[in-house]
């Protein structure tokens, strides 16, 4: 058993041993194979490294060869552009060089010529001392030749040579101011529009302190902080939505609102108004206030219409234009409330055409639609007159409104009872002292008449109306008028300014004759 048990052991251990053996010798030749595969592909790998990197020095050449050909390229446009421009520059040097070969040759004959003039007016001014001496002479021979001849003194001489020169000087003064007349009456309309301009640049900041701005009081200075907003939010939106300026300076609780447009103006007033008393001042909230004051206001100028129309009685009137006429309320002319205007016109044109025959009816619509158009003056391009014409022949009014809207400016001829009364009345309404603030133009155009007067004279180099225009600064040129005539200038301006202006009290006419010396010392 025991021999049986060592024979098995045996066999099994020789067994394994062959098994190893042979599994070692199967192991190593699948290790040969496996180390030529790698073998083979590490070859194919390092062959298309190899391809690639060709292809690599391939590429950068191309790449290199197309960057150096566009070097060159860039290179001789660039040379080219040098060259251009070099010789830009070379033909603006030449340019400038012959510029200022010619300009100082201009400056030398400018320089001769001026020299020349020094030298001739040097020698004027020799022979006329020269001349004024012989002129002396010459009037000393004179003196003593009408002294002998006439046995009169030399003062009984001097005064008959004044009295003669004078008349013949008058007459040359009316000869010289029927010219200056005949010329005045060539350039009436540019010599008054320039008037008028220059009394419009005199009366414009006037005008516009006192009828072109509303005044916002506030609780206190803290509330304009709060208007303006952060980075001026709040009043940029103000701004870009009523259509005014908002004027906030150190006036202390108080800003300003202004604007030509009366209507946006007392919209913008509301508006802000309204915003201080919510206390909630924001870009939305401003939309939301602004929308309903305008609201209310077109409601409130429709209304305003309706209610003038139902009292006047004078029949239907289309809507749009009732609310025109409620929006004259929000305009003026010369300081005359539009609105009370037209009232004015259409009552009294009511009453002159029933005295008449005419009809009283027609006559008061006329006279209510007469001045329409300075509703729409603000909003659109052209006069008055034109745009209330063209908005009633929208609306199909009668012949006789169209007639008197063009007829009070005298742009067609009167063709009715009714449109000649409210022509007259619309003179009468405007006419009515205290209507309109005519007091200043006409103290400038009194002004401007004493100036003119003075200005015209013989010998006068400026004039000046001071002291309000009560009196006149007149200063003369010295070589042409002397101390004598002087006082005689004074007297003939005092007495064209008593013929041809009216002003209240004294104008005092006060001649300046100055001569002045003047040298160098070099």
């Amino acid at each position: 058993m025991l021999n049986e048990l060592l024979s098995g052991g045996s066999i099994a251990i020789v067994s394994g041993v062959v098994g190893f053996l042979i599994s070692k010798k199967i192991t190593a030749a699948n290790f040969e194979i496996y180390v030529e595969q790698a073998k083979a592909k590490a070859a194919a790998i390092d062959n298309e490294a190899q391809n690639l990197l060709e292809r690599a020095h391939l590429k950068s050449r191309e790449i290199e060869m197309e960057a150096k050909k566009q070097y060159e390229s860039v290179k001789e446009r660039v040379k080219e552009d040098l060259r251009q421009r070099e010789d830009t520059l070379a033909h603006d040097e030449e340019r400038f060089k012959k510029y200022k070969e010619i300009e100082e040759k201009k400056i030398a004959l400018d320089a001769n010529a001026l020299k020349s003039k020094e030298i001739n007016l040097e020698r004027n001014e020799k022979s006329l001392s020269v001349l004024k001496e012989k002129y002396e002479k010459k009037l000393d021979e004179v003196v003593h030749a009408i002294e002998n001849s006439a046995g009169m003194t030399k003062e009984e001489a001097k005064t008959l040579l004044l009295k003669n020169i004078e008349e013949k000087s008058r007459v040359e003064v009316s000869h010289i101011v029927r010219r200056y007349e005949n010329e005045a009456k060539e350039e009436a309309e540019k010599k008054a529009n320039f008037i008028l301009a220059q009394a419009t640049s005199r009366f414009a900041g006037e005008f516009a302190s006192e009828r072109l701005t509303n005044l916002v009081h506030l609780e206190n200075d803290e509330l304009k902080g709060r208007i303006i907003g952060k980075e001026g939010r709040n009043i940029k939106s103000l701004e870009t939505l009523l259509g005014v300026d908002i004027i906030i300076d150190d006036t202390p609780n108080a800003i300003l609102v202004s604007s030509f447009n009366l209507y946006r103006r007392a919209i913008a007033t509301k508006t802000l108004q309204l915003l201080i008393e919510d206390g909630r001042i924001q870009p939305s909230r401003i939309e939301e206030i602004f929308q309903k004051v305008s609201d209310e206001f077109e409601a409130s100028i429709l209304a305003e219409g309706e209610e003038l129309i139902a009292d006047m009685n004078i029949g239907v009137m289309h809507p749009e234009l009732m609310k025109l006429i409620g929006r004259l309320r929000y305009r003026a002319s010369y300081g005359q409330n539009a609105l009370a205007h037209t009232l004015e016109v259409a009552h009294l044109a009511g009453v002159m055409a029933a005295e008449m025959g005419g009809d009283p009816i027609l006559a008061k619509r006329a006279g209510l639609l007469h001045d329409i158009g300075k509703s729409l003056t603000h909003d659109h391009d052209g006069n008055h007159v034109d745009l209330g014409a063209e908005v009633c022949n929208r609306y199909n009014e009668n012949s006789v409104v169209i007639n008197a809207i063009y007829a009070h400016h005298g742009q067609q001829e009167i063709q009715s009872i009714e449109c000649g009364a409210v022509c007259a009345a619309d003179a009468l309404s405007a006419a009515r002292p205290g209507a309109r603030r005519e007091v200043l133009e006409s103290f400038l155009k009194r002004v401007t008449e004493i100036e003119e007067i003075a200005s015209a004279q013989t010998g006068v180099r400026q004039a000046y109306a001071i002291n309000a225009g009560r009196e006149v600064r007149v200063i003369v040129n010295a070589t042409l008028v002397n101390d004598d005539e002087s006082v005689l200038l004074a007297k003939e301006i005092a007495k064209e300014i008593e013929e041809k202006v009216q002003y209240p009290g004294d104008i005092k006419v006060n001649v300046i004759r100055e001569s002045r010396a003047v040298e160098f010392a070099r």
